[in-house]
């Protein structure tokens, strides 16, 4: 027997790390490690220790003898990518992977001391910073956030029917209640603190500030009311704070007129935001959706979601993982439109391993656009060589206008990429929407760092921010040994009366813990596994009736 890695792989290559046979690659040194969908096991190498399923955050792994319905199908999926081709039976004797040398690309002198670092943004990427500082230095971290939550990406960005993903946020949730690490949430650095204010009182300060906004299509009726991004659509339905609960309607006349919603963009978000929109509410009931989006989707109007991708299948945009899982949705049936011969053409030419080529077995057919969805099943539509020319409609969306011809919709969803956006005293590139930096450091500041989205652009998923954090952390500790950063003015304590006297709603680890006390109890009288609190106001106090219980963090 074997082990077999699946779906919810976010390649952050914990596994590699515990492998004692070196069967799991790409490794994070070798050159195709970041543009590999996610990590596989070499069938004919595994010894069936189980290390690797022990280690991995998102409970991605399994033996192969356990894994059921859509999971089956990943057992191939790791012979393949050793084979070349279609998996041949796995022979008796095992494939040897040499190990490469080892490699010390850090050094610290016996006598380092310790330094005072602030971690700003507690999503993936800044947590990553803040394991690699905690445990493998003597560093103190401050945590620091806007909101009065941490989580990041994992808590707003992850649909709620990926629970294992999600679970990657709770094994890096460990570090806020570390002996060196402090939590300070509810800070939003250039409005409470300034970002002088929070160097003087840190010898270095790591930016994990994420990408918050999207970008546009820049096409008529773009503004119009039912037209809106996949950032707005998530972060609704994951009960960002910050977004309000009517948001997003979906019992529009528009919808009761069509049926349809309409999400531009070929990516896992877009994926994600198509699966949701027709998933059986039942099902999502046992998830962590917002309230509010589940009530919304009970009355949903929406039966069929149609894909835009502007270019052919072969550039897809989505992981091959993502795709599979739409194929077994319940009630919900994945149809590839064959408006265009160039698609039919591209999917029969492609070869194993290419993009088109996942489409193989999905069922095709020329969609008459007139007739409005089948209202006895729910369906999902891709619909390449299709780029967004106009939303149309005088006073809501009513259509969606590409190659043409007008397609009846009643919502579009522009889900073609997130940006990041200008930070108060910091540079910025308007172009790629990142903070300028040279390996991490922030060009022209001194002390100052970046890591994740607001340093390499919005690519890769939850793991590829650990070795960008490797990459970060090791800048700010190379420039620590040579003297290179500047001398903090204030104390740790000093900038906790600071960030405390500035801002109303400061909460610390008793608080946050309170805070997942508090969701999860609502979550256990619900029957799910937890209910999350949805406005700023109803976070702060849970945080605060929790702090009464004890001293301050």
């Amino acid at each position: 027997m074997t082990y077999a890695i699946t779906q919810t792989c976010c390649s952050d290559a914990t596994c590699v790390a515990v492998c004692p046979v070196n069967c799991i690659h790409p490794t994070p040194d070798e050159p195709d490690f970041g543009t590999t969908e996610m990590l596989y096991i070499d069938p004919k190498s595994c010894i069936d220790c189980g290390a690797c399923a022990d280690a991995c955050p998102v409970d991605a792994i399994f033996p192969v003898d356990r894994l059921t319905g859509p999971l089956k199908r990943y057992e191939a999926v790791n012979a393949a990518h050793y084979e070349g081709r279609d998996p041949a039976p796995v022979p008796a004797s095992p494939t040897f992977h040499p190990w490469g040398a080892p490699s010390f690309t850090r050094s610290l002198p016996s006598d380092f001391a310790p330094l005072r670092v602030a971690v700003v943004g507690t999503g993936p990427a800044g947590m990553y910073a803040a394991e690699d500082l905690l445990l493998h230095t003597n560093a103190e971290v401050t945590l620091i956030d806007r909101l009065p939550v941490s989580g990041g990406l994992v808590r707003y960005g992850v649909a709620p029917d990926h629970p294992g993903t999600k679970g990657a946020g709770d094994t890096l949730a460990r570090f806020h209640t570390h002996p060196r690490a402090t939590v300070r949430l509810g800070v939003e650095i250039g409005r409470d603190v300034t970002p002088e204010e929070l160097a003087a009182h840190h010898d270095a300060v790591v930016y994990a500030v994420g990408a918050p906004s999207d970008r546009r299509l820049g096409i008529p009726g773009e503004d119009l009311p039912g037209s809106l991004s996949a950032t707005s659509l998530v972060s609704w339905y994951n009960a960002y704070p910050e977004t309000a609960p009517d948001t997003v309607a979906l019992d529009t006349d528009a919808l009761r007129a069509t049926g349809r919603a309409v999400v531009v963009g070929t990516g896992n978000v877009a994926l994600d935001v198509a699966r949701i929109l027709v998933s059986d509410p039942a099902a999502l009931a046992g998830t962590d959706i917002a309230d509010h989006a589940l009530a919304a989707l009970r009355g949903s109007r929406i039966r069929e979601v149609v894909l835009l991708g502007r270019r052919g299948p072969e550039d897809a945009a989505y992981t091959a993982s993502e795709l599979l899982a739409l194929g077994h949705l319940p009630g919900v049936d994945l149809v590839v439109d064959t408006h265009d011969p160039r698609i039919a053409e591209a999917v029969d030419a492609a070869g194993t391993g290419e993009k088109a080529a996942l489409l193989k077995d999905v069922a095709r057919d020329t969609v008459d656009w007139s007739r409005g969805p089948d209202t006895g099943r729910r369906r999902i539509v891709l619909r390449f060589h299709s780029a967004p020319e106009e939303a149309v409609g005088p006073d809501a969306v009513r259509a969606v206008r590409t190659g043409g011809a007008d397609l009846p919709a009643g919502l579009l969803v522009r889900a073609i990429g997130y940006r990041g956006v200008p930070l108060a005293g910091l540079p910025f590139d308007e172009t790629t929407g990142t903070v300028p930096h040279t390996a991490g450091r922030v060009d022209g500041m001194t002390g100052t760092y970046v890591v994740g989205w607001i340093k390499r652009g919005p690519s890769g998923g939850i793991g590829a921010n650990r070795a960008c954090a490797a990459e970060t952390v090791g800048s700010l500790l190379a420039d620590a040994v040579d003297g290179r950063l500047p001398q903090p003015t204030g104390t740790a304590k000093a900038f906790g009366r600071l960030a405390r006297a500035r801002t109303g709603r400061l909460v610390d680890a008793r608080g946050l813990a309170a805070i997942d006390r508090a969701e999860r109890a609502r979550g256990a009288a619900a029957g799910r596994p937890r209910v999350k609190l949805a406005t700023v106001p109803e976070l702060v106090a849970a945080a605060r009736r929790g702090r009464l219980r004890g001293p301050a963090v």
